[in-house]
């Protein structure tokens, strides 16, 4: 539970002028120290701002409240810059552990990232991509012809991934949603729901023919030969909601707008 007397807070703010503007309100109003030394982080801005405050926080694991000044800011409590000691000390916490994304080039580079929402496979050229899915070794897909592919947290379920027809996935539900995005062949696929502990593991066929890029979030690897996504166990974010606002309300919420 949050006590002013004892924990610090920091603030960061996206480049926004909405966000700028709440940020200088907010300077004048409490105290705090920098990042690196806050027992809290308070972010201003929207969905994308908050995937960048998470990412830094990925080793010092910091809890985040996050006031939207952005476009939708599912991610996000409403901006107010009162009572902001009282709404720390009511805030509900919310633990996401993130994707963790292996990539090999076709030269044969090895790249790993973290990604919060999702990890995305997509293709570069006009052509199809042409992948193989495998979980947890077995080959489930031996060849999916489409414009790529995704594996989305609950968190990152309703971002891409619902833009994409995947199934909007609750909290706790310890599932992952892997979702195709435009698919030719099967053209009837339309995806499937994983838990969270499998590994899945895509190839690319035809590599050079048709070049693929893996995504995770906002760390883009080109021409990937193979990627591997599991969930990172090891890494535990803490995301910091109202009671009224929280995220697994939002995601419910999503399940009933046309």
């Amino acid at each position: 539970m949050f006590d002013p007397q004892r924990h610090k807070l920091a603030i960061v703010a996206s480049s926004a002028p909405e966000a700028q503007a709440a940020l200088v309100d907010m300077q004048a109003r409490y105290d705090w120290v920098v990042p690196a030394e806050a027992d809290i982080v308070v972010a201003l801005g929207g969905d994308g701002f908050m995937l960048q405050t998470l990412h830094a926080s990925l080793k010092r694991r910091v809890p985040i409240y996050g006031m939207n000044r952005g476009t939708i800011g599912f991610l996000m409590n409403e901006y107010e810059p009162d009572r902001l000691h009282e709404r720390l000390t009511k805030a509900e916490r919310f633990i996401l552990n993130p994707l963790r994304m292996e990539a090999q080039t076709i030269a044969g580079e090895r790249v790993s990232s973290s990604a919060i929402n999702e990890v995305s496979l997509l293709r570069e050229t006009r052509q199809a991509a042409k992948i193989e899915i495998a979980i947890d070794g077995q080959v489930r897909m031996p060849e999916l012809v489409c414009d790529g592919v995704l594996v989305a947290t609950p968190a990152g379920s309703t971002a891409y991934n619902l833009s994409a027809h995947g199934p909007i996935l609750p909290l706790g539900c310890d599932l992952l949603a892997l979702t195709p995005i435009s698919a030719f062949r099967p053209r009837r696929w339309r995806g499937a729901i994983l838990p969270s502990s499998c590994s899945i593991e895509f190839r690319v066929l035809e590599a050079h023919k048709r070049p693929v890029s893996a995504v995770a979030d906002q760390t883009e690897v080109r021409d990937v030969a193979r990627v591997r996504v599991e969930t990172d166990q090891s890494i535990r974010l803490e995301l910091l909601f109202d009671p009224n606002h929280t995220l697994a309300d939002r995601i419910l919420m999503e399940q009933f707008i046309a």
